[in-house]
């Protein structure tokens, strides 16, 4: 793999936010945005036209929460939700949950060093604080989606995840894709789970830049260290983007 190049005024950037934008944490309510963050996501998302958007496991409104005042464009969920840069909200129908979550709580109970996380349309059974627990998750979560089509399992960073069956982050950057200000233009992403491996795959056969970030085996070609080296090479795009003579698109193949 190798550095991503230089983002130029014809991207489409999308951006995962777990492990990518922020360094991951041990629940996912003890993040920390780098004061800087917000402010370099907004010059970035005015000098693209408005052609960025985050792409995460998160819902949208705790994406906001983080990101306040900024409402960028986002799917959440892997998918799930999604808006566009018109402030439209799409959510698809989320499915019947009970058994996924009772089980979890049940786990979590039983288990020091579990997480649930009830979303509006997935249940996330979080166990980076007992990793030696992957079996034990993996099995339990594994059972719930038996004979269950409309659902399938996840499986992230120290998560495992029952969701809605056909939705990922590929999907939901091609929607975006075929939508105002994102069409027509070359599509860039960067995330830093397995869950972000469906992105990779739509964007580079477009012509786009998947960016892995971390270690890991990826499909990905180009890599970024960490979330710090993400920003730093997001503040050198947002420099070079505000110098006219340096923010001319790629040549053509």
């Amino acid at each position: 793999m190798q550095m991503p190049p230089r983002l130029t005024s014809d991207a489409a950037l999308f951006l995962d936010f777990d492990g990518t934008l922020v360094a991951l944490a041990e629940t996912p309510e003890a993040v920390q945005v780098p004061a800087a963050m917000v402010p370099l996501l907004s010059d970035l998302h005015e000098l693209l036209g408005g052609a960025l958007a985050v792409v995460s496991g998160r819902q949208i409104d705790v994406i906001d929460r983080f990101l306040a005042p900024l409402r960028l464009p986002a799917a959440g969920e892997h998918g799930v939700q999604r808006r566009g840069a018109g402030g439209r909200m799409q959510e698809q129908r989320a499915p019947d949950l009970v058994p996924a979550l009772e089980v979890a709580n049940e786990l979590a109970r039983v288990y020091e060093g579990l997480l649930v996380e009830r979303k509006h349309a997935a249940v996330a059974l979080h166990y980076r604080l007992a990793p030696q627990l992957e079996a034990v998750c993996r099995d339990a979560m594994s059972r719930i989606i038996d004979g269950q089509p409309q659902l399938e399992l996840l499986h992230g960073k120290f998560v495992f995840e029952v969701k809605p069956a056909g939705i990922n982050k590929g999907i939901a950057i091609d929607a975006f894709m075929h939508e105002a200000p994102f069409a027509g233009r070359v599509p860039v992403f960067a995330g830093d789970d397995t869950t972000d491996e469906s992105g990779f795959a739509l964007v580079q056969p477009r012509g786009g830049i998947a960016i892995k970030v971390g270690t890991g085996p990826s499909q990905a070609l180009h890599r970024l260290d960490s979330p710090r080296a993400v920003f730093e090479w997001l503040v050198a795009a947002r420099d070079l983007l505000a110098t006219p003579s340096s923010a001319t698109p790629r040549s053509p193949a």
